[in-house]
Formats: structure tokens, C-alpha cells, sequence
């Protein structure tokens, strides 16, 4: 519920990694979010709250330029040089009027922000962040309006200025992070994951991107299934009854294929803890009594329960591509008569082989002495 519910752009869903505390700690931002920025000493002083504020998203550096290398500017008195000297700060200090007089509260850009501009801010009550990654920005300009300016000149507010319900900045863990919510032009949310290691968290992420699909395939299909192994347990139903009425050989093939179907529900029982066995005889039984959505139960003490009622779900068309996938694989390896064997590779201990009389030798050491001649 979190984005349109039209479009469903995943981009929308930021995902931040937070080193420390436990996978329960972690949060859902209905907004945009991320991590603060580096910023210099005159950041502290700037407010870190603001309700209703305009937003600007720059693509532009207000910065003090520093000479490049090899750079050589030659003058001939010392006014010529003051005149250098003042014509940059003047370049900067235009800039950061305009961007006062456009009446933003919070200045975001891609390109640094000196500390002659933090503190500049500081003074005028404006947030600013500078060095904002452009995954990041993007986001922004897509929840909040507006547009990313590459000049400060000629900002209209009506048009390249965004605003959101509340910015704040939040400790999260160790860090601290930069918080957009109620957000008018796009619904998104922002997920903060927290973990002790950086793999678990990493692991949650690949799952949480995974479920992430699914739903979104789910919503835009809109066609759904009982899951927990319910539908498969179903079809392998159908399929064992239809094989009984095939002649030959073909029978077998068809059997093996229903039998296949229940390696799903199996492998959850496994996964889960719980006697396979014993759940799938029940699935066996509730199926053929006609209950085709009952499925496996990983939380109840029974192990089967209605999954449509208990909304385990999943969509329709994932699980038509699977079980075709699977299909056309199986087939692939099967339609396959002729392979390449190397007969040196399939010994126990392949190497290569000894020299004559080696295995004497060796026997020679365990006491059975030297051979007698005579």
C-alpha cells in the first residue's frame, strides 16, 4: 500500500543496510530517507526539523573554486589579484541569495556544499545537504516534486520546488539519516534493515527484494493460488487419477511426474522442522476429500491448514512459469541419449600411475622381508 497502486515502481522502495542491533529493530519509513550526508561544522547550528517546507534539488556546487592544476593567472598589480579574489566570492554569494529568495527551507544537491554555504544557511534557518547520491535524489524529486536544477538562476517555486508534510533527521543505530514524509507527488517508503553482520543483512535484503516482486506480480495479475504446497499437492492429485486411465508405460512417466509436484510441500516441511511424512499423508487425505487449499501449516501445531483463508497466496502466473520451467528442464536432461564420459576421471583415486614395481616395494617395509634367492 505504500506505492500507487497504478504504477507499482519498485525503484520507489529504497532499501538502507544499518550495521548493529537485531532484524526486530529494524524500520519502515513512509517516506523517503537516507543517510546524512558529510557535512562541515556550521551544520550542527542549521534547524533539523521543519513542517510543510520547500524543497530544492540542485545539481550544482557551492563550493569556493580551487585552482586546477598548472592553472597560471598573471596580473600586474595587486588590485588585479583582489579583483580575482572578489569576483569568486561574488559568484557564490549571488547563488546563495537566489536560492534564499526562492524560499526553500531544505537544499539538497549532488555536488558539494562548502562550509562558506553551510554556515551561510546555518544563519538563515535553511537545512542543507550536499554530496546526495543520485539514486537518492532521484527518489526525492519523484516523492516530493519539482525538479534536479543545474543553475541557480531562474528557479520558478511554482514549478521546481517540492514539499513534503515533515522533514526531520533521525538517529538511527550508529547513524543518522535524513527523513521526507508524507510526500504529496508519489507514494514510497523506505526500508532501514539492521543486523549484527553485514551478510545476514545482506541475505534479508535479496529476500525482502524477492517477496517484493511477488507481490507486485500478484497485484498486477491479479490472479492468485493457496500456497504452502496446497496447489501442488492439488495438481499431483489430478494428475495421479489421470494417469490411472493411460495404458503403458506412459503411466509410469505420468506417476513420476504427480510424485514430482510433492517435493514442494516436502522441502517446507523439512525447511520447517516438522514430520514430511506424516504432513503430506494428511494433504493426501484432505485432497482427495476435495479440500484443494489446504496446505502446509509451518506455525499450527496440526501442519496443514487452509492457506487461502490464512492468506498465503501467490500468484498465479510465477507459479505456471515454475512448474514450465521445471518441465522443459527435465525434458532437456531426458531428450539427452549420448554423453561424454572420461573413464580416467570416474576412478576413486585418478592420478598418474605408478611406476613398476612400486606396490613390491612397499610391501617390503611391512615385514615380510627380502625375497630368497637361490
Amino acid at each position: 500500500m505504500s506505492l500507487d497502486q497504478d504504477d507499482l515502481d519498485e525503484s520507489l522502495i529504497g532499501v538502507k543496510r544499518i550495521s548493529g542491533g537485531a532484524m526486530q529493530d529494524s524500520m519502515l519509513i513512509q517516506g523517503v530517507s537516507f543517510k546524512k550526508t558529510f557535512t562541515y561544522a556550521g551544520a550542527e547550528q542549521q534547524p533539523k526539523s521543519f513542517k510543510n517546507p520547500l524543497i530544492l534539488c540542485l545539481n550544482v556546487e557551492l563550493e569556493l573554486k580551487a585552482e586546477k592544476d598548472n592553472a597560471e593567472v598573471r596580473v600586474e598589480a595587486v588590485s588585479e589579484y583582489q579583483a580575482i579574489v572578489d569576483a569568486e566570492w561574488e559568484i557564490i554569494y549571488r547563488k546563495l541569495q537566489l536560492i534564499e529568495k526562492t524560499g526553500a527551507k531544505v537544499v539538497l544537491s549532488k555536488l558539494p556544499i562548502g562550509d562558506l554555504a553551510t554556515q551561510w544557511f546555518a544563519d538563515r534557518d535553511i537545512f542543507c545537504a550536499g554530496r546526495v547520491p543520485a539514486a537518492d535524489l532521484r527518489r526525492v524529486v519523484q516523492a516530493v516534486g519539482g525538479s534536479v536544477q543545474s543553475t541557480c538562476s531562474d528557479i520558478d517555486p511554482q514549478k521546481h520546488l517540492g514539499t513534503c508534510g515533515r522533514f526531520d533527521e533521525r538517529q538511527v543505530g550508529g547513524e543518522r539519516f535524513n527523513v521526507f514524509e508524507e510526500c504529496p507527488k508519489a507514494k514510497t517508503c523506505t526500508l532501514l534493515l539492521r543486523g549484527g553482520a553485514e551478510q545476514f543483512i545482506e541475505e534479508v535484503e535479496r529476500s525482502l527484494h524477492d517477496a517484493i516482486m511477488v507481490v507486485k506480480r500478484a497485484v498486477k495479475n491479479g490472479d492468485v493460488v493457496a500456497g504452502g504446497g496446497a496447489v501442488e499437492m492439488d495438481l499431483s492429485a489430478h494428475i495421479r487419477t489421470k494417469a490411472n486411465a493411460i495404458r503403458g508405460k506412459l503411466q509410469f512417466v505420468v506417476r513420476a511426474f504427480a510424485k514430482a509436484l510433492e517435493v514442494i510441500p516436502r522441502q517446507i516441511c523439512d525447511n520447517a522442522g516438522l514430520d514430511s511424512t506424516d504432513i503430506l499423508n494428511k494433504l493426501r487425505m484432505r485432497h482427495a476429500q476435495g479440500e484443494i487449499h489446504v496446505g502446509v501449516d509451518v506455525d499450527g501445531a496440526e501442519g496443514i491448514r487452509d492457506n487461502m483463508e490464512a492468506f498465503v497466496w501467490e500468484p498465479s502466473l510465477v507459479k505456471l512459469n515454475a512448474i514450465s520451467s521445471a518441465t522443459e528442464a527435465a525434458c532437456l536432461i531426458l531428450s539427452v541419449d549420448e554423453t561424454i564420459r572420461n573413464p580416467q576421471s570416474e576412478k576413486a583415486s585418478a592420478g598418474p600411475r605408478a611406476p613398476p614395481g612400486t606396490a613390491q616395494r612397499a610391501l617390503r617395509g611391512r615385514g615380510r622381508g627380502m625375497p630368497v634367492r637361490r
